[in-house]
Parts: C-alpha cells; structure tokens; sequence
C-alpha cells in the first residue's frame, strides 16, 4: 500500500503517495486517513514531514484537516490550480533551517554595528506588533518588517533583499493553509516575546547572546508548527511561552 520515500523532498514525495492512494480510490470520501504516526511509520519519514505532505494535499481540496479529530478525504470540486500547489517552493521546516543559518549570522553581525536609531526602529516595530496580535496579516509583515529592520543594520543590500525573499515565501495558499492550523494571538504573542528578547541582545552589543535569541527564536517557530494535526487539540488558552513544560 505505502513505500518507504526516498529522502529528497520527503514532503512532497509522502504527498504524491497519498494523493495516488486517494485518486485510485483506496481512500474513499469521508473516511479517515490513518493516524498521523501511522502514516509517518507507513512511509518511513518523521511526522512533521506527514504534516507537510497533508497541507499539501489540503490545498488541492483532496482532504480536510480537523483539529482534534484527524485528516478526512474529501470531493475535490476542481482541479488545483498551479498556484495551489508548492511545486516551487519549500516546506516551513526546510525554509527555518535556512532561515536559522543565514539570520543567525546576521544578527551576531547586527549586535555589534547597531546604532541608537536601529534600536528605535526594533522598537516601533514592536510596539505596533503588540496591537496586531489577532490579525495575522499585520502581525505576519510586522514580522518580516522585524526581521529585515535587523538585517538593515548590516547595511548589506544583497542580505536585505535575501531574508525578504525567504519571508515572501509565506506568502502563498500553502502558508496559509498553515497558518489556519497553528497560528493565532498566542503563537504571535509568544514571537514577541522572542523579538524582544533579539532586541535587547542587540541593544546590549552582545553578539553571542543575539545569535542565541535568534536561534532560539526560528527553534520555537519550528516547534510551533511541529504540533500535532492528531487526536490532541491544541489549547489555547495559554500562549506556548507561559503553559507548563511537558516531559518530551
């Protein structure tokens, strides 16, 4: 029924082998997929890799995701169109890691050119991100506007216009598939939170420290969308920052 995937784009090769599954009819609509450990074992990848392979398949309208409950197949009502589909794009996990090796870099560098009027900049940044928490669309361009105010204090075009483009990629119908599942104030109170503790490393002139902040930081990011689309739903009521640890 499944093979195990190669390790090339596991993601979209995991997808391709549930899409066939569903198009031969060996998933009918309305019935559930496997567990998502199930199917991280059938294909022989890691479960946030199945994660992936599912918002996939979501955004070509072959299944629903319901938190909580599990992953249903349902009726497509047409084809994807080519935007739909992340053909030319990278998965969350993927772009994180690129994103920790090329901004964690920056921002040792940024911690010891800042000037007082970088730091004023972070700061405005932050206030109005405070007041745009249930609003992803703000709180997601204040988050690149933060990300690239801190890459401008190397004053380096070329890296401005890289860690913008990186941004931009989340830009499209899987993100935001994504970002229906595992984003809401509290995920963007808890980035805050990390912003801050990026700006005082910065203000401070403590390279060491702001190359921490901001690997901790892309760290929890990818932890945020490393839950589970399973049986748990996820609780809301605190911001991941403040519940309390979980044995892992």
């Amino acid at each position: 029924m499944f093979s195990v995937v190669e390790p090339r784009r596991l993601y979209r090769q995991a997808a391709e082998q549930m899409r066939a599954l569903i198009e031969r009819g060996e998933f009918a609509v309305g019935d559930r997929l496997p567990a998502e450990r199930d199917l991280a074992e059938m294909l022989g990848v890691s479960r946030p890799t199945v994660r992936e392979a599912l918002i996939v398949l979501e955004v070509e309208g072959l299944i629903t995701i319901r938190m909580g409950s599990g992953v249903y197949v349902c009726p497509r009502k047409s084809a994807p169109s080519a935007s739909a589909a992340p053909d030319n794009i990278e998965g969350p996990f993927e772009l994180l890691r690129a994103r920790a090796l090329v901004e964690c870099a920056i921002v040792e560098e940024a911690a010891r050119l800042a000037r007082p009027d970088h730091i004023t900049i972070l700061d405005q940044n932050l206030a109005a991100m405070r007041n745009v928490l249930d609003d992803r669309s703000e709180a997601l361009r204040l988050d690149r506007e933060f990300h690239t105010a801190v890459t401008s204090i190397v004053a380096n075009a070329t890296l401005e216009r890289l860690v913008g483009d990186l941004h931009d990629q989340r830009l499209t119908p899987y993100f935001e598939k994504l970002a229906d599942h595992f984003e809401n104030r509290y995920t963007w109170g808890s980035a805050l939170d990390e912003h801050r503790l990026i700006r005082d490393a910065i203000a401070a002139g403590d390279p060491a420290r702001a190359r921490e902040a901001m690997r901790s930081h892309l760290e929890l990011s990818q932890q945020r969308f490393s839950r589970s689309f399973g049986e748990e739903p996820m609780d809301k009521t605190l911001s991941p920052a403040r519940r309390p640890a979980r044995a892992t």
